[in-house]
Formats: structure tokens, sequence, C-alpha cells
């Protein structure tokens, strides 16, 4: 499979390896609603705040939806990595130029990209996880490889265009009206089976008539056609007046004949209203359960830039200065499709908070409790915007017009990342709690986070297979696994494996015991 290289790529192929962990700081003033509702905002560089969820929610993610930068050349540059090596420093460590054919801002922008993708990729679900990425054309062809490589070719589902403008463009040579929704699936065939057909819109809705009284109710006729050539879908269909009937050229009827001939018989062909058309199905409203997604999306079904500008408007009304929000439809039509009441949707490129917004929006329609995670890296942007945005439309608001918009529902923590896992002199952060340092150990050793929620009880902290895994931790003095310690380990089958500062049990014991030492902070894996 063909691969993308460019510069700086080997200094950022294993760096989502290299991040550290770091522990996330809860700021409950930040915060809106019950603390327990499993919605989160973290402020933070993404590449760090994404390492630091792992441990919880590796696995866990039905829906990703992200918003990067799209990197036209005129815009600021908020997501420089710090990698520590002489070619990254030259390269990230420089402003993004303005000049649209300059290269240099094409390698920058892929090695931003690469580890954030190789991290996003494990949240996702195994078999019912997808990731929507909106994207122009400054990095389609970009993002495309790196999605191939990263998630593999035969992941991908589809490349959506989404009409983002209604009012003609007339300052380039063609005007451009519209952008990508790339997005990509752990499990094509379990996604197809998974997604949601989409509701029919009102206008959809008023095409279904009732012309005849049928007892039925509305319906609609449809052609009764299908592209290509089928020998047993190519047979001759009489009319009540005579008239014989042959698919036009290039097609073919859609169903068998034995279905046409049942299908007739129950009254569900239409013949046009004089009864001499071509012979059409009949389908009724009330068998319609919504309509397979396709890759056009017009504004008038997911709206468009300037209703996205309206809506912050409306919501904050001295002060709307977010550049390039999306549209609440438009994040609520891919949830329609990618999500279910129940599931998890993150958004490490949170921006203005539309995800949040769309989630307990969807949630309030149809009484679903989806959680969201957004991720924003600028204190300026996540603090003011971000989560006051997600707390008015939960809480209720009062909008451009002085009228009282009541709430949706719904809350979320707001937190910050704090220290690092370890200190400089190598030894655990001081900052560490017994609960963040179970959610580690658990998810290092065992590849899976911890199941939630873990509530604190003695040194158990959890099983896994035939393994379990326990905790030896005393604030402020070190922690040994003597005999005494040893006894007083709650039973288990299979192996123990104990975390604890020292132990003085020999090895002919412990292995007695079925117990495996691992010594804190010198086997804790960063």
């Amino acid at each position: 499979m063909p691969t993308l290289t460019w510069r700086g790529k080997d200094a950022v192929l294993n760096h989502h390896l290299e991040v550290p962990y770091r522990l996330l700081t809860c700021e409950p003033e930040l915060s809106a609603g019950a603390p327990g509702q499993g919605n989160l905002i973290v402020e933070g560089d993404n590449l760090q705040a994404l390492k630091a969820l792992l441990p919880y929610y590796k696995g866990q993610v039905k829906c990703i939806y992200i918003d990067p930068p799209y990197n036209t050349g005129d815009e600021s540059w908020s997501y420089n990595d710090a990698v520590n090596s002489p070619e990254m420093r030259e390269w990230l460590g420089k402003v993004v130029g303005k000049e649209t054919e300059d290269l240099n801002r094409h390698d920058k922008w892929l090695c931003m990209m690469w580890p954030r993708l190789q991290l996003l990729k494990q949240f996702l679900h195994p078999s019912e996880g997808s990731i929507w990425i909106s994207i122009d054309d400054n990095e389609i062809h970009s993002l495309r490889m790196l999605m191939d490589e990263i998630f593999g070719r035969g992941r991908f589902v589809a490349c959506n265009a989404w009409q983002k403008r209604y009012s003609r463009e007339n300052r380039e040579a063609i005007g451009d009206v519209h952008e990508y929704i790339v997005v990509y699936a752990m499990d094509p065939e379990a996604f197809k089976d998974r997604r949601n057909k989409i509701r029919m819109e009102e206008k959809n809705e008023a095409s279904y008539t009732n012309p005849n009284n049928d007892p039925k109710g509305a319906w609609q006729s449809i052609s009764m056609t299908a592209q290509g050539f089928r020998p047993n879908q190519m047979y001759k269909i009489t009319a009540p007046n005579g008239n014989t009937h042959l698919p036009p050229k290039g097609r073919c009827w859609s169903t068998l004949e034995p279905e046409y001939l049942r299908l007739r018989e129950e009254g569900r062909i239409w013949w046009g209203k004089d009864g001499n058309g071509v012979p059409r199905l009949i389908r009724y409203l009330s068998e319609v359960e919504g309509m397979v997604p396709w890759t056009w999306w017009p504004h008038e079904e997911v709206g468009h830039t300037d209703e996205a500008k309206k809506e912050m408007m409306a919501i904050f009304p001295d002060d709307a200065s977010f550049p390039t929000p999306k549209p609440v439809r438009l994040i609520e039509r891919i949830l329609a499709i990618a999500t279910r009441p129940g599931d998890l949707v993150l958004d490490s490129f949170a921006g203005s908070g539309t995800t949040a917004h769309a989630v307990l929006k969807l949630n309030a329609e149809d009484g679903g409790d989806r959680k969201f995670i957004l991720v924003e890296m600028d204190p300026a942007i996540a603090r003011p915007v971000t989560a006051e945005r997600v707390r008015r439309v939960a809480q209720g608001y009062t909008n451009a017009k002085g009228e009282a918009v009541p709430g949706l529902g719904g809350g979320f923590r707001y937190c910050t990342l704090g220290a690092p896992l370890f200190d400089g002199e190598g030894q655990l952060s001081a900052e560490l709690s017994f609960e963040s340092l179970a959610h580690h150990l658990y998810f290092t050793e065992f590849g899976e986070p911890l199941p939630r929620p873990f509530v604190p009880s003695g040194t158990l902290i959890g099983s896994f297979g035939d393994r379990a895994l326990y905790l030896l931790l005393t604030p402020g003095k070190p922690s040994l696994l003597d005999r005494a310690a040893l006894k007083a380990l709650p039973s288990h089958k299979g192996e123990r494996v104990v975390f604890a500062d020292g132990c003085t049990v020999p090895d002919s014991a412990l292995a007695a015991a079925g117990v495996r030492f691992r010594q804190i902070p010198y086997d804790v894996r960063g």
C-alpha cells in the first residue's frame, strides 16, 4: 500500500508512545451540574490529554468527531508539539507560513496529526467505533493517506461533502462552498449493521399524500426499476389497459416476477392517475423508518456556517467572536448516524463546544444518555467559550433577543492537566492519589481500563482473566509487602500481582502464595 512521507515523520512515528502519562485535576468551580453524569471537558494540549485519558477510556468510545486546523496558511498554529529532537525543533518551532505553496506547513501539519490519530484510534470501540473528521481541500489528500496508514484502507467508510454555504462565493476562480467529513470505522461491516438511518425531513414527509383515501394512510410512488441488467428481472409487465412494459435501457425491474405479482395482488402497484402509466411501487409513510445516509450533505439538512455563527450569537449576545464554529445540526447528523443512547462521544479539538451541544440536544430529543469528552487546549477558549457554552445550553440562557431559552439538561466535570506521573527524579508524583495510580496500574498491567465506577476498597484493585491486582500505598511512609501484609491480601484463585515500595517476603514464599511482586516506582510503567 502506498504510504506518505514527509520531513519529520521519523521523529513522530512512535512519539505517541513517548508522551508521558499525566494526572487530571478536577476544577469544581468550573464544572456544571452533578459531577457523576459522565461528561468531561479537559483543558490542555490534546496530545497530553489523550494520553492522560487513555487508562480510563481505551476501547470505549463509539464515535469520535474532530475538527482539526485546516492548515489554510493564514491561521495561528496552536498545536505545536515540543518533540526534543533538532529536526522537530526546526520544523515544529516555526510559525505556520501564509504562502499557500509553502510545503513547510504541510510537513508541520502532518507531524501534528500523526501522534494524535495514533492515540485516538486506541479510544475507539474495537467493533462499533467510528471516527469522523472535518477537513477541506488544503489537507484532504494528506488526511486520507494518514488515515489509510494508521487505521487501514479497509476501514474507510465514506468521504461526505458538506455544503457549508448557501450564498454564492465570488472571490475565487471557482467558488468554495463545501468541506469534507471523512469517516473510518474499526469494523466497517459491523458499522454498516449498527449505523442508524437518518430521520426523514419534514419536506420529505410532505411528499407522502393520500389522493385515493387509502386506508393504510399517506403513500408515495417510487420507481420499480434498478440500475443494471439481471436476466431474471427483465420480464414483461402488462398494465390494466393492456399495454406491456419492459424496463428502460440500462435498467431492470427492482423485484423478481413472483414478488411483483404479490405486490400487484396487494394493490401496491401504481399505474398513474389515469391508470395508464408505467408501473411504480407504492410505499407507505408508516413503513418508512428512515433513509440510508449518503455522501452529499446539503445545507438545508445539516446547516451552514452562517447558521453556526447565529447559534453562537444567540448563546453569547455580548461576544460571539469564535471564528469558525460548526452548526449543531451538522454534528447532530453525525451522532444520529453513528451513536445510540448510552454511547460515549469524544472530540479532542473541541473549539466552541458544538459536539457537546449536539450530544445534549440529541439526548433531549430521543431521551438518550450519550456522554461526551471534550478536549480544548487554549484556556482563552476552553473556559469562556467551550465550557460556558455547554453550561448555558445545559442549564438555560437568555438569547440575543432577550428570550429565555430552556436548558437541555446535563452537566460536566471540568479538568486540567496536572503533573506527570513521575517527577524529575523518577519518583511517583507527590500529587498522585491511590485512585489515580490504581487506574494507571490496571491499564498498564492488563491493557484495559479499570471498570467503572471504581471505589477504592482495601488493597485489591481488581482482576482480569486469572490475575488479580493489588496496591499497597501508605501516604507519607513506605509501603511494605511483609508476611503480615501477604497474609492480609484478599484471596484469589489465580496469580496475584502486588505493587508496593518494598518486599521482605522471600521469593519462595511469594511463589507458594501465587504472588508476583512489583516494586514502586521502578516497575510502574510511564
